[in-house]
């Protein structure tokens, strides 16, 4: 499932391929410029700084997120080329371990820690099973990408990190959170939530992404940018003025007679507190509009993470750190134990075994724990 330095020489396939090279435990952490917040005065003299007071104005973290097909990875593409040519120093982070190709040059990959397709093979799983189990794998060693990353943290302005297409995948696992709690209490830290403009025309649509737009937010509690991307395709103007205007999109909503309709004019107006403190940018990937806007928004959206989320984190800091402590163990003991069964009925009726009975799955398992434990992230 990993790769490893070593080709492991398992009673099953082997799932080595990719050389690691270690990291060096050593390695401490790039000092960076401590933001002035008042509420975060030093107690006692010659007390030990609390890092939550230490988080820096820079770099900023911008976790990209969207449903699949809406842009994400092409709008990151486009972000990386105009920041570079603005002599900004960014850094990205893949964490779609099932993409084949990735336009935008990569620091930190998912695929050369975990075999996407080998996970699938192992734990018999499907597709976005696969997905989520690599991704569980990962975060139980994201400490390691912190700890790259805080190297060259005091020569950064960006980090981009772009996540899975599958969006309930990165969203409701425990690796999603374990991830972004981890950035968030190093680095400021915002979500931008990618919409494609176009499938948004129909007011169902519109209000479904709006929902879940929603819901990310008050899971995730980080600052928040809602990004219309492919206004090249439609202008955004019309879905902005349904965010601006309960009555128009009621009036867009009655024209509609399905049920799922009647459900969303019933909870538009619950929405409305939700519209009306929300940023909300239309760009295009392909031509580099509203690049500007969306990066005012980012500054903006910086300053409430330092005057609104370091404030509230101070206060959840201790319920954090433990939940993140649990959900690690956990993911952890989980693989240890094999509790995912590595057998699925084929379509045509034959019992298709990933992993034979009784004939070193004992020994598998062996080798799964002691990759799991010894596996190193390296940087591209």
């Amino acid at each position: 499932v990993f790769s490893s330095q070593v080709r492991l020489s398992w009673a099953r396939p082997s799932y080595a391929s990719c050389p690691l090279h270690p990291m060096d435990a050593g390695a401490s952490s790039s000092s960076s410029a401590p933001v002035d917040i008042a509420m975060a005065q030093s107690g006692a003299a010659g007390a030990p700084a609390d890092p939550l007071k230490m988080i820096p104005k820079s770099p900023i973290v911008i976790v990209m997120v969207g449903m699949a097909g809406s842009g994400k990875s092409t709008w990151m593409h486009r972000m990386v080329i105009r920041l570079q040519s603005q002599k900004k120093r960014v850094y990205t982070i893949n964490l779609d371990p099932a993409v084949r190709n990735v336009a935008y040059p990569v620091n930190v990959d998912i695929r050369d820690t975990v075999n996407y397709k080998e996970v699938m093979k192992h734990f018999g799983l499907g597709p976005n099973g696969g997905i989520m189990t690599s991704l569980n794998l990962f975060a139980t060693k994201f400490d390691q990408v912190l700890a790259l990353v805080d190297k060259r943290a005091a020569d950064l302005d960006y980090i981009l990190v772009d996540t899975p297409g599958q969006i309930e995948v990165f969203n409701w696992s425990a690796s999603g959170q374990i991830v972004l709690d981890a950035l968030a209490v190093s680095y400021p830290t915002i979500i931008s939530y990618v919409v494609d403009t176009a499938r948004c025309a129909k007011p169902v649509t519109f209000m479904s992404n709006m929902l879940y737009a929603c819901s990310i937010l008050y899971k995730t509690k980080l600052p928040f940018v809602i990004t219309f991307n492919k206004v090249d395709v439609m202008g955004h103007s019309f879905l902005q003025e349904w965010m601006g205007d309960f009555e128009k999109i009621g009036l867009a909503l009655s024209r509609e007679s399905s049920y799922v309709a009647s459900l969303a004019r019933s909870m538009s107006l619950a929405m409305e507190e939700f519209y009306r403190n929300i940023r909300s940018v239309g760009v295009s990937a392909v031509t580099g509009q509203g690049c500007e806007d969306f990066e005012r928004a980012i500054r903006e959206a910086g300053d409430e993470f330092h005057n609104s989320y370091i404030p509230f984190l101070m206060e959840q800091r201790r319920d954090i750190e433990e939940k993140r402590q649990r959900a690690i163990e956990e993911q952890v003991r989980s693989f240890e134990r094999g509790r995912v069964v590595p057998q699925k009925r084929q379509r045509d009726g034959n019992l298709g075994s990933l992993l034979e009975e009784g004939d070193g799955t004992d020994d598998d398992m062996d080798g799964l724990e002691a990759d799991i434990r010894d596996i190193r992230i390296r940087e591209r």
